[in-house]
């Protein structure tokens, strides 16, 4: 495919890069490389959120808004913080947990936490996802998003492959769980990498969570270079115009630089180098932008 230049235009959406790519630490290690994808041209980052101490969110938003980036955050919950526990103790630390990560995503300035929040990654009840769950899972949530309100936060929850949760793997599922939480922060993420294993048609997929949708995950099917695989990108893209997603489309790759995280969501080998990624990652949705620019 022929990649164009394009020129900046209130029709094409904000493009962030997750710097998992690189590494799930927060330090001043990340400073270079935020940089660089500034040089690129990318509007903002993504990058994980744990229990890190604040003051170190605070400082790396600082720099980011020294680059004039802007940023986005994702993060997994535990079982120990798992929202669908049947638990009260349990679900009580999830809000906590959140409210822990919301606070530092504050410090950053940063605009949406992502992630599958709604319940323990890598966890399984081993049975099918039960009312009481998504009950629990609601009220969690809705807590959290009146936390996230008042930081100016949204909570764009992602549904997972069912290799690594039982409790949303479809949009459907997810559509329904936030619907349950009820709350204007407590929204939606689309993300192109599960979806291709548990969605029978892009387009539908899309539809059925546009009327929550507040941020898309730009992944390939290998987690290599968006464009390079068998993604239906055409249907994706396609589909966001037509419902005018108005959100980031961030990518989100991953590499084996960070060890211990790469093990931890059974990343094996290299699919891409990270600036390959990032590099022609950007060129290739500048140009699905362009093509169903309206």
């Amino acid at each position: 495919m022929a990649l164009l230049t394009i020129a900046s235009s209130p029709n094409f959406l904000p493009i962030g890069f997750n710097v998992l790519a690189w590494t799930a630490a927060m330090s001043d290690k990340l400073n270079p490389i935020t940089e660089r994808l500034k040089t690129i041209g990318y509007d903002g980052i993504e990058c994980f959120i744990d229990n890190a101490d604040i003051t170190a969110y605070r400082q790396f938003g600082d720099h980011l808004q020294q680059l004039g980036l802007q940023s986005t955050c994702v993060m997994v919950v535990g079982a120990d913080e798992n929202p669908a526990s049947e638990s009260p103790k349990i679900r009580e630390q999830a809000v906590d947990f959140l409210k822990g990560a919301i606070d530092r995503a504050q410090a950053m300035n940063a605009s949406v936490i992502c992630g599958p929040i709604h319940s323990a990654f890598a966890t399984f009840s081993r049975r099918e996802p039960q009312p009481a769950e998504y009950a629990h899972s609601a009220d969690v949530l809705h807590a959290a998003g009146e936390y996230a309100r008042q930081a100016d936060i949204v909570l764009a929850v992602e549904a997972l492959n069912r290799f690594e949760c039982y409790l949303c793997n479809t949009m459907e599922q997810l559509s329904g769980l936030i619907h349950m939480a009820d709350h204007p922060n407590v929204r939606a993420m689309f993300d192109t990498h599960h979806a291709n294993m548990e969605e029978k048609h892009f387009p539908k997929a899309i539809q059925t969570i546009a009327p929550v949708l507040a941020h898309v995950h730009i992944s390939e099917n290998d987690r290599g270079t968006p464009g390079d695989g068998h993604i239906p990108w055409d249907d994706t893209f396609r589909t966001l115009a037509e419902i005018k997603y108005k959100g980031w489309m961030t990518i989100e790759a991953f590499t084996r630089n960070d060890i211990d995280f790469a093990n931890s969501i059974n990343v094996w080998r290299e699919y891409n180098d990270p600036w390959d990624i990032a590099e022609n990652g950007l060129k290739f949705i500048k140009t699905m932008q362009a093509k169903y620019a309206g």
